[in-house]
């Protein structure tokens, strides 16, 4: 049996940070990851100076580059805006390593498949032991399902499924002409999708794109995300964005910031996508999952009760981000 003050159930931002969190306080902990590092994990990375901020980062110090969206081109109801946009896209596979590796914590790779609390902590299939547990394993965290979801699970309104990719391709807008200065679209409203798809260049010749949707909303219509994807493919060549390309897009799945769920049982914690914490407007999730990490070590440490009511649940301003929170009802 392996023993520590904290274990930690995933090793992506969430975790990482709350791992580098703890070691700083003198805690003890590890992380239990199901695959090992550096690993592919599709999301549109976007994030914003306050990452930096929270990480107690200077991105100049960050050592794989980013790409700086110098705005957000926005359809929105076949409406065309321009936002200003603070944001800046990374991507994962590389982000997310960074963060482990920083953290400078035993990780062990291991699939988790038993949670029993007994003799005041937490045992995980004979083998690990810790006094408080910490779920950051995504949507499908085994801390969240088998000891939240029981008591208060995640409501089925807030769960949004997409398809994604990203791959490596050759930049054709010519008004791109920065690969560190670039712009990121957003479609809301396209074609009755209860969501939104993106476009989201970024650094060393890569796009990420995708699109979401309400998955509740979607099945009530008798609609599939599929058609949606296969909508804005078109879309993209449409645009010029993309084309002459074969598209091989993964699915997975994420839940909207809701209040209502709890974030901490006894000694075990939820945070990042575990705890279902994407702003409610563009469902970004590295901003709220490394805000969460820390705010789940400084209870441990403390003793506090956590609360994740200081964590933004807009990405755009509050009226900005309430029309666009609504392309997913």
């Amino acid at each position: 049996m392996i023993r520590t003050e904290v274990i930690i159930v995933g090793g992506g931002p969430a975790g990482a940070t709350c791992a580098w969190a703890l070691r700083r306080q003198g805690v003890a902990c590890f992380v239990l990851e199901r695959e090992p590092f550096p690993r592919v994990k599709l999301c549109a990375g976007w994030i914003t100076p306050d990452v930096f901020r929270d990480l107690a980062l200077d991105p100049s110090d960050y050592p794989h580059g980013l790409t700086r969206l110098e705005g957000l081109r926005l359809s929105v109801g076949g409406l065309k805006l321009r936002l200003p946009s603070r944001q800046m896209a990374i991507r994962r596979v590389e982000f997310d390593d960074f963060l482990l590796q920083r953290a400078d914590v035993p990780v062990h790779t291991h699939f988790v498949r038993d949670i029993i609390r007994r003799d005041g902590g937490y045992s995980i299939d004979g083998r690990f032991f810790g006094r408080y547990l910490v779920g950051a394993g995504g949507t499908y965290c085994p801390v969240a399902r088998t000891l939240f979801d029981p008591v208060g699970p995640r409501p089925r309104a807030s769960l949004i499924v997409t398809q994604e990719e990203e791959f490596p391709y050759q930049i054709a807008d010519d008004a791109q002409a920065s690969p560190r200065a670039q712009a990121c679209y957003l479609w809301f409203f396209e074609d009755g999708l209860p969501g939104y798809a993106w476009y989201v260049p970024k650094v060393g010749g890569y796009v990420n794109v995708g699109v979401g949707g309400n998955a509740k909303v979607l099945k009530a219509r008798g609609d599939r995300i599929q058609r949606h994807w296969d909508r804005l493919v078109s879309h993209l060549e449409d645009l010029n964005l993309v084309r002459d390309y074969t598209f091989a897009p993964k699915g997975h799945a994420y839940y909207l910031r809701r209040p209502t769920r709890p974030v901490q049982i006894g000694r075990a914690f939820v945070v990042g996508d575990a705890a279902g914490l994407a702003t409610a407007d563009m469902g970004e999730g590295i901003a709220p999952a490394i805000r969460s990490g820390l705010l789940a070590a400084d209870a441990i440490v403390s003793g506090r009760e956590v609360s994740f009511s200081d964590i933004r649940r807009w990405s755009q301003p509050p009226l900005i981000g309430r029309l666009l929170a609504a392309a997913c009802r």
